[in-house]
């Protein structure tokens, strides 16, 4: 028996292959699934099934095509309704691979068709669960996110949920590894742990959702505290889960398009499509296309893009890496953005170099930042999170996060410079490329961040545990 988590950072998101005796199994596979389809090759071995543990809110799974590639069929939990054909599994119904069994338990609450799927190995003892959003190491999967298709309150869900883990998984032995389908980064749940695997003992012992002589009042109450609002392409995602999908090769067909700046300008025109770049934010600063969008691909990229573009359909329009173009259209289709155009060939370079208007950001650095401070007020912005801007932040700062950022706009000067900072540049950039596409253009931008800030020597409040806030 084989097991393998393959851990996509980006998205905070366990695919797992498993294998038994030249069969094979791949449970919530990622949109581009080529990857899967080698490793069984490699490995003599036929994949057998595609397990899906849920209709996944914050990406694309890869069921649909990795389904139509090798004939495995999509297997779904209790609920399950979708527009393709799929084996909708019962409770407690097992699936042979090679030598192990695979067994659907229904365990619903954070939709009404998660399934968390059970692994007994070749002498018929538990081994591990595939909890999908169940179960995560640290915290439970928020309740929220079926309410409209579930016609229920997130009450309700967290109700169904709380006996879903007590009736399915608690019982089950301390040694049975846990495999989760998200770690922390995810907003699929609030605390979610850093770590990948674990067991069910570890849990019990850590997790506040699995304490021993809670209620299920207590549960609902703790569960549903604190939930900020879903990114906007949650549904979407979900609908595409459901209906289905392009195939990625014709994603991939469209979107790796070479434009050169003069067709590329065009194209913008005439079609409203993003220009979103996704070169190091260091390197946009300095120069970039006007209006354009700055989300760097080696940053939380993909989440960001869900969060800030939200809908899917949106036609976009590359500035990226020379040679990662694929990668950033692969990257896209993972949260469902499947509308791009093209990329600009040559990059930004070529734009610069062929007398096209270019404009940057303003950046200081901390020391000349804290220069300014010294002689005068100035207003200044944190773009981070809520948790981080409650835990500690610059004294005097106004807090306008990433994440709702529009719904700050009016709270900026129109008169005089105002400085934006994140926590160590990534974000402030995004928030700036933002501000700077809505005519907004007096904004400097702290390089390095919160962490830079600190070590300057610029008063900050004093630290408190993001764990003790409410």
């Amino acid at each position: 028996m084989k097991i393998e988590q393959i851990y996509t950072g980006c998205l905070a998101q366990g695919a797992y292959y498993i294998e038994s005796n030249g069969e094979v199994a791949i449970i919530d596979p990622l949109r581009e699934v080529s990857p899967y389809i080698k490793k069984a090759e490699d490995n003599n071995a036929t994949i057998k099934y595609i397990f899906e543990t849920h209709f996944h809110a914050d990406f694309v799974s890869g069921h649909v095509t990795l389904s139509k590639q090798t004939g495995a069929p999509i297997v779904y939990g209790p609920n399950a309704n979708p527009n393709f054909d799929a084996i909708i599994a019962t409770d407690g119904q097992e699936f042979k691979l090679g030598n192990i069994t695979i067994v659907a338990l229904h365990t619903p609450g954070h939709t009404m068709e998660s399934t968390t799927y059970l692994l007994k190995d070749e002498n018929g003892n538990n081994h591990a669960i595939f909890s999908g959003d169940t179960l995560f190491l640290g915290d439970v999967g928020r309740p929220d996110l079926a309410q409209k298709a579930a016609d229920m309150t997130q009450e309700q869900l967290a109700g169904l949920l709380f006996d879903s883990l007590r009736s399915k998984i608690m019982p089950l032995a301390d040694d049975v590894i846990v495999y989760p389908a998200h770690g922390a980064g995810s907003a699929c749940g609030k605390n979610l742990s850093k770590q990948t695997v674990g067991t069910i003992g570890e849990q019990k012992a850590t997790n506040y959702a699995l304490r021993a002589n809670m209620t299920k009042e207590e549960f609902i109450q703790e569960v549903t505290d604190g939930l900020l609002p879903p990114p906007q392409y949650f549904p979407l995602n979900v609908k595409m889960n459901k209906e289905g999908y392009d195939d990625i090769d014709d994603v991939l067909e469209r979107g790796t398009r070479p434009l050169e700046p003069k067709e590329f300008e065009a194209i913008a025109n005439e079609t409203g499509a993003i220009i979103l770049d996704v070169r190091h934010q260091n390197d946009f600063v300095k120069g970039h296309i006007p209006r354009s969008i700055s989300i760097g691909i080696d940053g939380g990229f993909a989440p960001w893009v869900g969060a800030l573009i939200a809908d899917v359909k949106q036609p976009i329009l590359l500035v990226a890496p020379e040679g990662r173009e694929e990668e950033t259209i692969i990257r896209l289709s993972r949260v469902g953005f499947d509308n791009t155009l093209g990329y600009l060939k040559g990059g930004f370079e070529a734009w610069k170099h062929n007398g096209f208007e270019y404009d940057t950001i303003s950046s200081i650095s901390a020391e000349e930042f804290k220069a300014i401070l010294d002689k005068e007020d100035v207003p200044v912005f944190d773009v981070r999170k809520d948790g981080e801007f409650k835990s500690e932040h610059m004294v005097n700062a106004h807090h306008a996060s990433l994440d709702y950022l529009n719904d700050h706009l009016a709270e900026f000067p129109e008169d005089k410079p105002f400085y934006i900072h994140c926590a160590g540049g990534y974000r402030s950039v995004i928030a700036a490329s933002i501000l700077k596409s809505r005519g907004i253009h007096n904004l400097v931008d702290v390089a390095g961040g919160y962490a830079a800030i600190k070590n300057a020597g610029i008063p900050t409040t004093n630290y408190v545990c993001p764990s003790t806030l409410k």
